[in-house]
């Protein structure tokens, strides 16, 4: 009988938490074990917990009187887990059904495949007819080797691993060990990077979750490009300077990270500079530091490696042409 322990972290987060924890309890699997863990809220959700926990012996309760953190919430559940699976769900997030039999059935047809992920679905707050398509359909998987994943994650410049999907192999998990508190925002994706360390790694097309987007999200605290920016390079840097830098490959992967992230930032500084929008000098300054040689070859490879990149490319000529001469390019 596999079984699954799932981690919900809390902060102020009352209305959305009894949907949470229900979307947990009501997938189709063996055993199900969660763990709310509140930070203080002052919202009434500590309440809220312990009703949920006393009509279902399945809920525990980790209740703190002072805020540590998202990262003390995420490592005390990773020290917590016990069962054969483990997944972090935040409790303003939402499993879709069938979730967590899928990621389970996945993992054990494949003994090498630690970690799986798959598609959220964002609903808008306020835009209640928001329905996600194909909710509940049943995943298809892709399986990557830990050094492909790498590869790509790298080529990327960005984690598109989405989070509340994520569902690993606890005994894994126990070895790859807890989140990195130095990094804020982009923790979870150094720690994509270590799973693929130790073996395989499964993605799917169908929507696993469902996350509410809101004023409050984390990650709306991360204000603007150049931020997000550096906080990939720390993360980057982080991995291939800490247990990646033993791969034979890790200063090349470090330099297509860096590349990736240099090309990004220099084409949404030329976007900023033509529209006369703010940030745009500082952002190339930005993209330079990582690839100084973006000086003087721009990257326009990369343009050409994104959907309608020419449409955007063009615009971009076209607005920065006006502001030069005051005529416009034709089509």
């Amino acid at each position: 009988m596999k079984s699954v322990d799932v981690v919900i972290p809390n902060y102020n987060y009352a209305r959305y938490l009894r949907g949470c924890v229900e979307s947990a309890l009501n997938q189709n699997v063996d055993a199900i074990r969660v763990l709310i863990i509140d930070n203080a809220s002052t919202d009434g959700s500590q309440q809220i917990a312990r009703d949920i926990a006393a009509e279902d012996p399945r809920v525990e309760l980790l209740l703190r009187e002072k805020n540590m953190g998202p990262h003390a919430s995420f490592n005390d559940g990773i020290e917590w887990a016990q069962s054969d699976y483990f997944l972090i769900l935040c409790s303003d997030d939402l499993l879709a059904p069938g979730t967590l039999e899928d990621a389970v059935g996945c993992m054990e047809a494949n003994p090498n495949v630690h970690l799986t992920h798959g598609a959220t679905f964002f609903q808008v707050e306020g835009r209640g007819s928001d329905i996600a398509p194909n909710i509940g359909a049943r995943a298809q998987w892709t399986i990557k080797d830990g050094p492909t994943f790498l590869k790509d994650i790298c080529r990327a410049g960005l984690n598109y691993v989405s989070g509340p999907t994520v569902v690993v192999r606890t005994s894994v998990q126990k070895q790859v060990g807890y989140y990195n508190p130095e990094l804020s925002h982009t923790d979870d994706m150094e720690m994509w990077m270590r799973f693929a360390l130790r073996g395989s790694i499964a993605s799917t097309a169908a929507v696993q979750a469902i996350a509410r987007v809101h004023s409050n999200n984390q990650s709306a605290t991360v204000g603007n490009i150049r931020q997000w920016s550096i906080e990939f390079e720390d993360a980057y840097n982080a991995f291939f300077n800490g247990v990646g830098a033993h791969l034979d490959n890790s200063e090349e992967l470090l330099r297509t990270a860096r590349l990736a992230l240099s090309d990004r930032a220099y084409w949404s500084a030329i976007a900023l500079i033509c529209r006369g929008e703010p940030g745009g000098r500082q952002l190339f300054a930005r993209a330079l530091h990582l690839h100084p040689a973006a000086a003087l070859l721009p990257p326009v490879g990369y343009l050409w490696k994104r959907a309608g990149a020419w449409s955007l490319a063009k615009a971009s000529i076209a607005s920065l042409t006006r502001r030069m001469t005051g005529t416009a390019i034709a089509d």
